[in-house]
Formats: structure tokens, sequence, C-alpha cells
């Protein structure tokens, strides 16, 4: 009786590494499938949208791709097939993700404690902060003009509430005209309808160079909110999120991600704030 139960601690022994290493979580459903699913924004410029031939791009998505290299090599896998959905709604970004539909939500999503209730964040990716976009003869020069303007602002995002917030603060008497999608705000910009559109800096900025004519634009320099943007992820996946929070924070630690941030900001002129310098520093955390 001592011999076997003396055997069956020494096979037990041996197979607790194998069976500590199997994957759990999205990792075990990517293992399964040899695919991973990328959600993200198609109309959220330089961040994550199509280009001319219909293929996802930007800088959220470049990212996405390191994280799903890290993700391949990992799980030790030849081929791994990445598939894109795209996904508009800011509610729909975060059912997708709890759902399972995708395996993480690669945009323009700021990190809230609101949303953490409901899934996780990878570690940061950006910092940016609200801010509106007028057209140039309309005479909107900063965020302290939208005084008595009508603003239009998608519903459910962060930008939503901060906007509300700013114009109660402020004691401003502005008409906030909800929308559902950047699409239709800036088509209510072009259009008259509204004087602003506000949105995250960036990716008003995006929209910009996308113009046909940049001039007829003017981007307030100001911003009245703080959006830290980070990939959703779901929630209790920790062996998936600390994947992905590797790959960011060894990328963060190269001078690639110089490189990623000149080839969708700098070379149009958009300066690396101090912020987000620090950023990377304090992300590129150590193994």
């Amino acid at each position: 009786m001592i011999r076997y139960l003396s055997a069956l601690a020494l096979v037990v022994s041996l197979l607790s590494p194998a069976l500590a290493q199997q994957p759990t979580g999205t990792l075990a459903k990517v293992a399964d499938s040899q695919r991973f699913v990328i959600g993200y924004v198609p109309d959220a410029p330089p961040l994550s949208f199509r280009d001319a031939s219909g293929q996802p791009v930007g800088y959220s998505i470049e990212l996405c791709k390191v994280i799903a290299d890290a993700v391949k090599q990992h799980l030790g896998l030849d081929e791994l097939t990445v598939d894109y959905v795209p996904l508009e709604l800011p509610v729909k970004r975060i059912e997708a993700v709890v759902s399972g539909t995708v395996d993480i939500e690669c945009g323009a999503s700021t990190i809230t404690l609101g949303r953490r209730e409901q899934l996780d964040f990878t570690l940061m990716t950006l910092i940016t902060g609200a801010s509106s976009l007028s057209l140039a003869k309309s005479g909107i020069r900063n965020n302290a003009d939208l005084n008595g303007k009508s603003i239009a602002v998608i519903a459910g995002t962060t930008t939503e509430t901060a906007l509300q917030t700013f114009l109660e603060t402020n004691n401003f008497d502005a008409k906030v005209v909800i929308v559902t999608t950047q699409k239709e705000g800036l088509g209510a910009l072009d259009q008259g309808k509204v004087d602003a559109y506000v949105s995250d800096q960036t990716i008003l900025t995006g929209h910009i160079i996308e113009a046909e004519d940049p001039s007829v634009y003017r981007l307030a320099p100001d911003v009245f909110s703080f959006e830290p943007y980070g990939f959703m992820v779901r929630k209790d996946d920790g062996e998936f999120r600390l994947v992905a929070d590797r790959a960011l924070a060894q990328y963060y630690r190269s001078l690639r991600v110089q490189r990623l941030y000149h080839q969708w900001f700098g070379r149009y002129g958009i300066p690396q704030s101090p912020v987000l310098k620090a950023m990377y520093q304090f992300q590129g955390l150590p193994d």
C-alpha cells in the first residue's frame, strides 16, 4: 500500500506542472479554435478605422497585433488566425467582450471604475482628453466659447458625462444633441445642424487629418476631461490579461513605441505630450 501511494504521489507530482500549464479562459478558447478575435471601432482614426481597402488599421490595431503575436507565442501555436469585428456603439463593445463575442476590444475605450464592474482593462495604451471640434468660420476658438452653442456628443460615452459636468460646472447654457456614431456627429457639424462636436481630442485630430480640406475645421486646444485608454478584456481572466500586459510593457520599453507614435500621430505634427511620455515609461513594467 505504501509503495502504491508513493508511486501515485510521484505520478501526480510529474503531471502537476503539465496540468498547471493548461491554458484557461480566453487563452483556452484561442488554443481550441486557433482564432483570436479583435473588436475595434471602425470610425476612430488614427486609433482604429478602415483603410481604403476596408482593412482595420490604426495605432490601437497595431498594438493589438503585438498582443496577438504574444498570444500565439505563449500558446506555442504554429498558426493563429486573427479576426476583426467592427463595434461602433460603446455599449456594444462592452457587451461583445463580456459575452465572449470578441477576445479583446482595441479601439478608443476609456478606463473607468464603473466599466471595471463588468470587465477588465489592459495596461494603459494612450492618454488624451475630451475637446471640441467646430467649423473655422464659427468663431469657436476654445471650449470656453461653447456657452450658448449646440453641441453634439455620442450617447453612452465618458465624453457625454464629462460634457454635462463641464457645462454644469461653468453654468453654460448650451444645447446638447445626442448622436450614436462619430459619423453622425461629424455629419451634423458639417451640415450646420450643431455648432460643435465633442469627442476625445485624439479622435478629433484624426478626423481633421482625414478631411479633404482640414482648414475648414478648428480644434479647441484645451480639454475638459482626462481619458486614459486601455483595451477591454473579460473580467477574472488574469492569465490572458498578463500575456497582454507583458506584451505591451515589453513594447513600451523598446524604441518601437516611438516609431508607432510617429506613424500615427507625430508625422501629422501632433507632439507627444509629457504625460504620454511618462505613461510609456511607467507602463513599461519589468518582467
